[in-house]
């Protein structure tokens, strides 16, 4: 119930994706909706052993070379689906005792292991018991006689150093601190794990009280895009009336453009035509004041040359050549016989009496109030518009209201409540018998400890209490207390060992199946592939937790895919495929809001056709500037005349030269009377001609502007005007297929807005809404950390540990009954005679004063 309640719950947050739906790509204006909150898990479902994460590895390197097959899936499938024990002759059944061989041949390296420690068990006790009545025979050891031998202390140091190697094993490399060391870190773990319980306890409440407000959240921000609708709505001047306007000014803005061009250009012909007229008069008047000063010079230089100065033979020569230059002396240019243009001006004046520019800007602005037209005649369409964005949202959250979303919160807080009450309950108990398991291998550890405590004390009693000079019989009690503690340790170790044993068969078999069918496959996820195996679970659903969930089996829903979404923190909606089990499309389908939406936008009538560029006026205006007669001007002939110089010397060059020849007459009244002459020349030029040259580039300017609006004026004007007929009758025409695309534009992003929340509803559910990492955590929490890394290494580990412990006590006891022969203090020994010293094969009694029972009766017999 509790599982159901849950997907029931999940499933309210994705219904919107129960149709498979054709991506959109938002306009530019793209809505932000901000982040789903979310808190963060405090889970972190991994665990890191520590230091003894080593023994763990070779433990799993020990169960590698038992068991080095990979992960029978097939063969899980097969025993799986295969029914045992129906009937009598099931087990007879060739596929049956095939399937059983392969499980044989999978699990023959645990068999042959758990038949060795049987067979451990088995022996073991039954050698010791014979070896306890074949010492109690006197036999195997059990006479307290000890042979001499020469290398009696070789084989003594031998022994002990196998013993003690062996103990060494025992109790450090595989024996007891490993064993110690997994039992102590299986209960340190255990009393940690109620820390780990109580954290996945927690994320799944976050993970239920922090759904409803993401779904909240998802439905509060479709205020987000019905704010944005609305602002363009309310804005649908600056935004249709703009884009409509954008599109008409493609053509209306060159035409008026074109049409001011020509305002600005009636003006300058004016201004030209003004400048013509005042330059031709200056030049006139300035070329007859000109050709009187020149022809003052040219007669007073002349006087001058007539000097009898002049006749010397210095002289004669420089003022011939003077003489002779005084015809430049004289104007270039006659402005006397140009044209006027009083009559053009006249006719210009005349245009310039109507402001063509301010009826061109009277066109700009009437165009220009575009978006207002649009509002005024939108409005009573737009307050529908917004109408229908109100019903959405009060649509969508009546709608999550009347979902029973609280109600199954509560109750599946209720059942998540009391499943941690329950635990919390348990738990002392779970520690409790933790404690009694704890206590039980402490036990055997202790066994083992015991074992080694008497073969140390043996090893220390015996080595420190040896005397190599004292005979067999004559030890002391130092020495012979280390034999007879290497001999407890013999029979403790014969006592228990096959406790150890068994305990190490046990685990070993469980503990070592768990890593390899559990532990490992899981990991690699091969597991979730036999669960997800069809008809394996239930032999009439193909796949069971679709069965499950939505009591249709047939839906593409499997544990691996489950568990590695959710390992990604994927919303539980895209995880569990809940548009299978329950559809609210409803909830966020707006299609038909749109289409009311697109209706209303659609009726969207514009008229533009009070939208006047240019009036008749305006237009007849133009021709008139046309017919003006600019272009009736003699402009060669003005143009001949401009390119002339105004006079036929520079001044300037002739007044210099006359100053050089000046100075190469003899100083006197001649020199000085032409420089005179110079000076007057230069001063002619700079009030003169220097004034009279700058109204002529003025004229030039003038003439050439003129020339230039004159050419084609006519087609000019009929082009401009076309220009401006052709942008009106569009907007009087045309405009309403320009205003039918924009309004489907404008359309087109208000619904936009809708399709982006849509996805964004869409992208949030699957990855952020209901992130189900909670549920791969409490999974991996169970499975990877409680039952393979505290349980199944740690059982592994002490396994490994004891048996590795009990199989040394094996030559441990061999040669602990070895070496406590050199220990113990014997009752006789061989006596011989030293050939050197005369003797026969014994010692003599006398030499080293030691009773021997043979020695004597072999005496008195003699």
């Amino acid at each position: 119930m509790a599982v159901e309640l849950c997907l029931l719950l999940l499933l309210f947050c994705g219904s919107t994706i129960s149709e498979v739906q054709p991506i959109y790509k938002p306009p530019p204006g793209t809505l932000d909706f901000g982040f789903v909150p979310a808190k963060t898990y405090d889970t972190g479902a991994y665990h890191e052993p520590g230091a003894i994460g080593i023994l763990f590895k070779i433990v799993h390197a020990f169960l590698y070379l038992v068991q080095p097959n990979t992960f029978p899936q097939d063969l899980i499938r097969k025993l799986a689906q295969q029914q045992f024990g129906n009937t009598q002759g099931d087990y007879q059944k060739p596929e049956n005792v095939v399937l059983t061989l392969q499980a044989i041949y999978y699990e023959i390296g645990f068999i042959v292991s758990a038949a060795l420690g049987l067979l451990f068990i088995l022996l073991l006790p039954l050698v010791g018991l014979c070896f306890c009545m074949c010492r109690c025979c006197d036999n195997c050891g059990g006479e307290m006689h000890q042979r001499q031998k020469k290398n009696a202390d070789c084989q003594r140091s031998c022994f002990a150093t196998f013993l003690f190697v062996a103990s060494l094993i025992i109790r450090q490399v595989v024996g007891v601190l490993c064993a110690y060391a997994a039992n102590q870190h299986l209960t340190n773990q255990v009393r940690g794990a109620k820390k780990l319980v109580n954290s996945n306890f927690k994320d799944l409440k976050i993970f239920l009280n922090d759904t409803p407000a993401q779904i909240d959240y998802l439905v509060n921000q479709y205020n987000t895009t019905k704010d944005k609708a609305l602002s363009d709505l309310n804005n649908v001047g600056p935004v249709l009336g703009s884009r409509v306007q954008e599109q008409l000014g493609k053509e209306v803005r060159p035409a008026l453009d074109a049409a001011l061009t020509m305002a600005g250009a009636i003006r300058e012909t004016k201004e030209a035509l003004e400048n013509v007229s005042v330059s031709v008069e200056v030049l006139q008047e300035g070329t007859e004041r000109l050709h009187a000063n020149l022809t003052d010079v040219k007669m007073h230089l002349s006087n001058t040359l007539n000097d009898s100065a002049c006749n010397a033979a210095q002289a004669a020569s420089t003022c011939n050549i003077i003489r002779n230059s005084l015809a430049q002396l004289n104007i270039n240019a006659n402005f006397s016989g140009l044209p006027g243009v009083s009559s053009q001006l006249a006719k210009i004046n005349d245009v310039l009496k109507i402001d063509l520019s301010s009826l061109v800007q009277k066109g700009y602005a009437a165009f220009n109030d575009t978006p207002d037209l649009v509002v005024n005649q939108t409005r009573n369409i737009l307050s529908d518009i917004k109408s229908v964005l109100e019903s959405i949202g009060s649509n969508i959250t009546t709608f999550t209201r009347a979902l029973p979303v609280q109600k199954i919160l509560a109750d599946l807080m209720v059942h998540l409540t009391q499943s941690e009450a329950y635990v919390q309950d348990y738990f002392p108990l779970v520690e409790q018998y933790d404690f009694y398991r704890w206590l039980g291998c402490l036990i055997l550890c202790c066994m083992l400890v015991l074992i080694l405590v008497f073969y140390y004390l043996g090893l220390l009693c015996g080595t420190c209490g040896y005397d190599k000079h004292a005979s067999p019989t004559t030890r002391g009690c130092i020495s012979n207390t280390g034999g007879n503690f290497l001999m407890a340790g013999v029979g403790f170790s014969f006592l228990f060992s096959w406790v150890l044993m068994i305990v190490v068969v046990l685990t070993f078999v469980t503990g070592g199946n768990v890593e390899k069918l559990v532990c490992e496959p899981f990991e690699d996820k091969n597991l979730f592939k036999v669960l997800d195996t069809p008809y394996l679970l239930n032999k009439h659903w193909k796949n069971y937790l679709a069965g499950i969930i939505f009591k249709n089996p047939n839906v593409n829903l499997t544990f691996e895919k489950v568990y590695s979404d959710c390992k990604e923190n994927k919303g539980i909606y895209t995880s569990l495929h809940l548009e299978y089990l329950f559809n609210i499309n409803e909830l966020l389908n707006i299609s038909m809001y749109t289409e009311d939406v697109a209706l209303k936008i659609e009726h969207i009538q514009i008229n533009l056709s009070k939208i006047i560029l240019l009036d008749d006026i305006g237009k007849e205006n133009l021709l008139n500037f046309s017919s003006s007669g600019i272009d009736g001007i003699d402009f060669s002939a003005y143009l001949t005349e401009i390119n002339k110089s105004v006079t036929k010397v520079d001044l300037l060059s002739f007044a210099n030269d006359l100053e050089a020849r000046a100075d190469q007459l003899p100083k006197g009244a001649l020199e000085n009377a032409l420089k005179g002459h110079a000076n007057n020349i230069r001063m002619i030029h700079n009030q003169q001609v220097v004034p009279l040259e700058q109204a002529m580039s003025t004229l030039n300017q003038s003439i050439r502007l003129l020339k230039r609006t004159s050419s084609e004026l006519m087609v000019k004007v009929k082009n401009v005007i076309s220009a401006v007929n052709a942008a009106q009758d569009l907007i009087n025409n045309n405009a309403s297929q320009v205003i039918v695309q924009e309004t489907k534009k404008y359309m087109d992003t208000i619904i936009g807005y809708f399709e982006q929340y849509t996805e964004w509803v869409k992208e949030s559910i699957s990855m952020e809404v209901a992130a189900c990492k909670p549920i791969a955590n409490v999974i991996d929490t169970a499975v990877d950390i409680f039952l393979c890394s505290y349980i199944a290494d740690s059982v592994n580990t002490f396994w490994f540990g004891l048996g590795g412990s009990s199989m040394f006590l094996i030559p441990a006891i061999i040669f602990a009954v070895k070496l406590s022969k050199y220990y113990r203090r014997m009752d006789t020994e061989d006596v011989y005679d030293d050939m050197e010293n005369g003797n026969n094969g014994y010692h003599k009694e006398h030499l080293y004063g030691i009773h021997n029972p043979v020695f004597t009766s072999s005496v008195e017999q003699w």
